[in-house]
């Protein structure tokens, strides 16, 4: 895990991650963690997540991939940050598509429809640009970002949810992989329904301006971090449209043009 180097003490930062973790554990939401390790503090905000992070690994979890957030510049500015972040996703948050999500599986679940990339080629080397980045991407597919919060009524910060595993909670892909040689995807369009009614559209273009740029971006993130993208990993490169919540019982489906669809119900 990366070597961060927080502006708070560790006392902080080990309360931190003790509120969240006990909020995962009960299924009870927690308070917010900025009056621990403030609303802005990257380095801290992110030595949270790792402490969470190598805990999830040691008790026998696989990282399989990374997903990214904030890549929306509306949601930049209502966080008050010019970033996106990112959380890594575990073997666990994999649902399968048209398969049926535990109501309680996640707390307060939302969600949100994107691009996924998996990785054919390690992101460790070289100059992590748009060029080499596309190289490395083996396929992408439509995905539906099940994301959830520790942190009550969602009430959160870029520290929160950064702390947060960035409000990470599962994810679902398609089943139509295509190669970026036969897929642009900054004029990909995105619809997403829950209980027939479409509730959020968009494009690749909402993505930082490219999905892939996304990429790139948490490639360098992560190598500067010390864990590089790895192949094989999956990447979910950020919401094409707002996030919405959903109910016990909803049924999601997404559609991405020239990814086909990809759909999830959650349990009564």
């Amino acid at each position: 895990m990366p070597q961060n180097h927080p502006t708070v003490g560790t006392d902080s930062i080990a309360a931190a991650a003790a509120r969240l973790r006990d909020a995962a554990a009960t299924g009870t939401p927690a308070a917010p963690v900025r009056d621990l390790i403030g609303r802005d503090d990257v380095e801290t905000a992110y030595a949270v997540q790792e402490r969470l992070t190598a805990e999830r690994i040691e008790a026998g979890a696989t990282v399989v991939g990374r997903k990214i957030g904030l890549t929306s510049a509306a949601v930049q500015q209502q966080l008050g940050v010019d970033q996106p972040d990112f959380g890594f996703l575990f073997d666990d948050m994999e649902y399968a598509d048209g398969s049926v999500v535990p109501a309680d599986a996640i707390l307060q679940p939302r969600v949100e429809a994107e691009i996924a990339f998996v990785l054919g080629a390690d992101l460790a080397e070289g100059p992590l640009d748009d060029a080499q980045v596309r190289e490395a991407i083996d396929h992408a597919v439509a995905a539906i970002e099940i994301c959830g919060s520790r942190v009550a009524d969602w009430d959160i910060s870029f520290g929160d949810t950064v702390a947060d595993n960035a409000s990470a909670g599962g994810y679902v892909l398609g089943a139509q992989r295509v190669p970026l040689t036969g897929f642009d995807p900054v004029a990909a369009e995105m619809a997403m329904t829950v209980d027939g009614e479409t509730v959020s559209t968009g494009s690749g273009a909402a993505c930082l301006g490219d999905p892939v740029n996304a990429v790139v971006w948490l490639a360098r993130q992560a190598r500067e971090l010390g864990e590089p993208l790895r192949a094989g990993q999956v990447i979910l490169s950020g919401a094409l449209g707002p996030m919405r919540p959903v109910t016990p019982g909803a049924a999601v489906h997404a559609t991405v043009t020239g990814l086909g669809t990809v759909s999830v119900t959650f349990s009564a």
